[in-house]
């Protein structure tokens, strides 16, 4: 007997879920899409766009036996407890970064999860950044030797996501636009981890920068619902397999695009680096001892537009770069080949990660495999942040960082980078 395909409740129809809706719709795997909003006219709106069935409550989606799947794009502290209820009512969950803000609530994630044996697949878009894919490739294939040190960063000004917290926080926007960095530090965190299998973070130091102009968002007197006077937070963490990673999560700078990637990676052996538009690839040459071999790998991990552009108005194109070109593009190093040929033509934000996330999450449930982004991966990209603003609040005394393990032996991961 063949399993039931996807039916699946879409809650939170906002500005980010919008681009998700078809991409659900279209997968092979799934055969009904319910979108839910707490505005009725929101879920009315995507229904008539996106010719999809509404439920009127999140309760009514966890209480319909019409419905074995959410994907969950609401606010982000309310992921958790979402995900949590969700996964009690036997639902299959596909979640928006963060996992949640709330070590406790990923611990009890995790372990409804191994529970239930239900599908949890966090949308992490850094995992199939061009970046991560090119050093996981090249840390597997022993290019970099022993890892020492990577350097990952998110800068997204407050001035770029004044849009997004109006529409979900109304009036009182800026009170939860004052949400610390670290809470959301998973585009970060995901890049470097990712690369390097079962290596996770043991202890972290962080410090956050108070002196932000946008006193009317961060600060400690009740501009924000956290408390939280850190506009920018830089953290530093031990790994498990002794290298060194510098995480920074900034919202107030001046720097748009690319907004998220990976500067360095270095490994006794070889380095990756980026600046702006340009990617490089160095190792040690085996046959001049004492020589560097540099390799320009940006034709790789840029977008076709703008590594031609690069190469023909090279001030025109790190102009552009910087203001968002190949937001909506795919690299040649990402495996489009991989997802269902209903994707194409369908919008690929996010530097072209979207279609792997759902094509992800769809097959993990179609297998009863463990999509990439599972809950033991989850937590590693998200409580090394959550302890990082603790430490940042008690002037960067450094801390343990909580590990929960790794998935069941039994339990086997979707090996997408087969497919690179």
């Amino acid at each position: 007997m063949s399993k039931e395909k996807i039916k699946i409740a879409i809650i939170g129809c906002g500005r980010f879920s919008q681009f998700f809706v078809p991409l659900f719709k279209a997968h092979p795997s799934v055969e009904d899409v319910y979108v839910c909003d707490l505005k009725r006219e929101r879920a009315e709106e995507f229904s008539q766009r996106f010719d999809v069935k509404i439920v009127d409550s999140f309760e009514e989606a966890l209480a319909s036996d019409k419905i074995n799947s959410v994907a969950i794009f609401t606010q982000r502290t309310l992921h958790g407890k979402m995900v949590i209820a969700a996964l009690k009512a036997g639902k299959h969950v596909y979640s928006a970064v963060p996992c949640t803000t709330d070590i406790d609530e990923i611990i009890e994630i995790k372990e409804l999860v191994e529970k239930t044996r239900l599908t949890y697949s966090m949308g992490e878009t850094g995992y199939y950044r061009a970046p991560a894919i090119f050093c996981r490739r090249e840390f597997k294939k022993g290019t970099f030797g022993k890892f020492t040190y990577g350097e990952a960063h998110y800068n997204h000004d407050i001035r770029n996501m004044e849009q997004s917290f109006r529409s979900s926080g109304g009036d009182d926007w800026k009170r939860f636009a004052g949400v610390p960095p670290m809470f959301y530090p998973t585009h970060s965190t995901s890049m470097i981890l990712s690369t390097m299998p079962g290596v996770y973070a043991k202890k972290v130091v962080a410090f956050g920068f108070k002196e932000s102009p946008r006193t009317d968002i961060y600060g400690t007197d009740g501009q924000n619902n956290y408390n939280n006077p850190f506009a920018n937070t830089t953290m530093l963490l031990e790994l498990s397999n002794g290298g060194i990673a510098r995480i920074s999560e900034n919202r107030c700078v001046g720097w748009f695009c690319p907004e998220t990637y990976i500067s360095q990676f270095y490994g006794t052996d070889g380095g990756y680096e980026f600046s702006v538009a340009r990617h490089s690839l160095s190792h040690w040459d085996a046959e001049n001892p004492g020589k560097v071999i540099m390799k320009d790998v940006t034709k790789e991990l840029q977008p076709e537009s703008v590594y031609n552009l690069l190469n023909s108005d090279y001030k025109k194109a790190i102009h552009e770069v910087a203001n968002g070109m190949g937001f909506t593009e795919s690299s040649p190093i990402q495996p489009l080949h991989r997802v269902p040929k209903e994707f194409e033509g369908i919008d690929n934000k996010h530097n072209g990660t979207h279609h792997f996330l759902i094509d992800d999450f769809c097959r993990a449930y179609d297998t009863g495999k463990l999509s990439p982004t599972h809950i033991w991966n989850a937590a590693r990209y998200n409580i090394p942040g959550l302890t990082a603003h603790q430490s940042a609040l008690k002037g960067g005394q450094v801390m343990d960082v909580i590990d929960l393990g790794n998935p069941p032996d039994d339990w086997e991961v979707l090996d997408v980078d087969e497919l690179i």
